[in-house]
Protein backbone atom coordinates (compact mmCIF):
# COMPACT_ATOMS: atom_id res chain seq x y z
CA UNK A 1 0.00 0.00 0.00
CA UNK A 2 2.97 2.13 0.05
CA UNK A 3 5.39 2.42 -2.35
CA UNK A 4 8.86 3.71 -2.43
CA UNK A 5 11.27 4.84 -5.19
CA UNK A 6 15.05 6.13 -4.80
CA UNK A 7 17.13 8.42 -7.26
CA UNK A 8 20.21 10.51 -6.96
CA UNK A 9 22.74 7.41 -6.72
CA UNK A 10 25.67 7.28 -8.70
CA UNK A 11 29.36 7.39 -9.08
CA UNK A 12 31.63 9.44 -6.94
CA UNK A 13 35.14 10.45 -6.27
CA UNK A 14 36.09 9.72 -2.33
CA UNK A 15 35.41 13.27 -0.81
CA UNK A 16 32.43 14.12 -3.14
CA UNK A 17 28.90 14.63 -2.23
CA UNK A 18 25.49 13.12 -3.53
CA UNK A 19 22.19 13.61 -2.77
CA UNK A 20 19.99 10.47 -2.48
CA UNK A 21 15.99 10.85 -2.79
CA UNK A 22 12.92 8.63 -1.93
CA UNK A 23 9.66 9.28 -3.18
CA UNK A 24 6.66 7.60 -1.36
CA UNK A 25 3.33 6.99 -2.56
CA UNK A 26 -0.07 5.01 -1.31
CA UNK A 27 -0.92 5.45 1.55
CA UNK A 28 1.43 7.59 2.96
CA UNK A 29 -0.69 9.34 5.28
CA UNK A 30 0.26 5.78 7.96
CA UNK A 31 4.08 6.21 7.63
CA UNK A 32 5.33 7.59 10.48
CA UNK A 33 8.74 7.03 10.09
CA UNK A 34 11.25 7.25 6.45
CA UNK A 35 15.09 6.60 6.63
CA UNK A 36 18.04 4.83 4.36
CA UNK A 37 19.66 1.12 5.13
CA UNK A 38 22.95 0.14 2.82
CA UNK A 39 24.31 -3.06 1.91
CA UNK A 40 27.56 -3.50 0.40
CA UNK A 41 28.03 -7.39 -1.55
CA UNK A 42 28.46 -9.68 1.11
CA UNK A 43 27.22 -7.79 4.06
CA UNK A 44 24.17 -7.52 5.79
CA UNK A 45 22.33 -4.75 5.37
CA UNK A 46 22.16 -1.83 8.03
CA UNK A 47 20.79 0.89 9.37
CA UNK A 48 22.28 4.29 7.88
CA UNK A 49 19.76 7.61 9.21
CA UNK A 50 15.81 6.89 10.21
CA UNK A 51 13.88 9.79 11.13
CA UNK A 52 10.72 9.88 13.23
CA UNK A 53 8.71 12.22 14.18
CA UNK A 54 11.23 15.20 15.32
CA UNK A 55 14.26 13.19 15.91
CA UNK A 56 16.85 11.74 13.64
CA UNK A 57 19.56 8.42 14.41
CA UNK A 58 22.43 7.89 12.22
CA UNK A 59 25.17 5.46 12.09
CA UNK A 60 28.55 6.11 13.68
CA UNK A 61 29.86 5.50 10.53
CA UNK A 62 28.61 8.82 8.97
CA UNK A 63 27.72 10.87 11.37
CA UNK A 64 29.36 14.31 11.26
CA UNK A 65 28.89 13.37 7.22
CA UNK A 66 25.59 12.50 6.16
CA UNK A 67 22.25 14.66 6.84
CA UNK A 68 18.62 13.18 6.85
CA UNK A 69 15.42 14.94 6.09
CA UNK A 70 12.14 14.49 5.38
CA UNK A 71 9.26 16.65 3.21
CA UNK A 72 6.34 15.41 5.28
CA UNK A 73 3.85 17.19 2.46
CA UNK A 74 5.60 16.01 -0.64
CA UNK A 75 6.43 12.23 1.31
CA UNK A 76 9.85 12.54 0.13
CA UNK A 77 13.23 11.92 2.21
CA UNK A 78 16.93 12.63 1.27
CA UNK A 79 19.89 11.48 2.51
CA UNK A 80 22.77 14.69 2.07
CA UNK A 81 26.06 12.38 1.91
CA UNK A 82 29.35 14.55 1.91
CA UNK A 83 32.59 13.67 2.36
CA UNK A 84 32.21 10.33 0.74
CA UNK A 85 34.38 7.50 1.29
CA UNK A 86 35.00 4.03 -0.67
CA UNK A 87 33.57 1.94 2.41
CA UNK A 88 30.29 4.21 1.90
CA UNK A 89 30.04 1.93 -1.40
CA UNK A 90 27.15 -0.13 -1.19
CA UNK A 91 23.26 -0.19 -2.41
CA UNK A 92 21.51 2.35 -0.41
CA UNK A 93 17.51 1.09 0.37
CA UNK A 94 14.97 3.44 1.34
CA UNK A 95 12.72 2.07 3.81
CA UNK A 96 9.25 3.18 5.54
CA UNK A 97 7.47 2.48 8.64
CA UNK A 98 3.68 2.91 8.62
CA UNK A 99 0.56 2.60 10.80
CA UNK A 100 -2.83 2.51 11.22
CA UNK A 101 -6.03 1.57 12.95
CA UNK A 102 -7.46 2.24 16.53
CA UNK A 103 -5.43 1.53 19.74
CA UNK A 104 -7.67 -1.61 20.05
CA UNK A 105 -6.74 -3.12 16.62
CA UNK A 106 -3.34 -1.30 16.25
CA UNK A 107 -1.44 -2.66 12.37
CA UNK A 108 2.42 -2.02 11.29
CA UNK A 109 4.27 -2.28 7.99
CA UNK A 110 7.81 -1.48 6.81
CA UNK A 111 8.51 -1.12 3.51
CA UNK A 112 11.45 -0.79 0.76
CA UNK A 113 12.38 0.99 -2.18
CA UNK A 114 14.39 -0.89 -5.41
CA UNK A 115 17.83 0.15 -4.09
CA UNK A 116 20.07 2.80 -5.40
CA UNK A 117 23.83 2.18 -6.00
CA UNK A 118 26.34 4.41 -4.64
CA UNK A 119 29.81 3.74 -5.60
CA UNK A 120 32.75 5.95 -4.31
CA UNK A 121 36.11 5.68 -6.39
CA UNK A 122 39.84 5.85 -4.46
Amino acid sequence: QVQLVESGGGLVQAGGSLRLSCAASGRTRSINAMGWYRQAPGKQRDLVALIKSGTTNLADSVKGRFTISRNIAESTVYLQMNSLKPEDTAIYYCYAAAAWGPVERHYEADYWGQGTQVTVSS
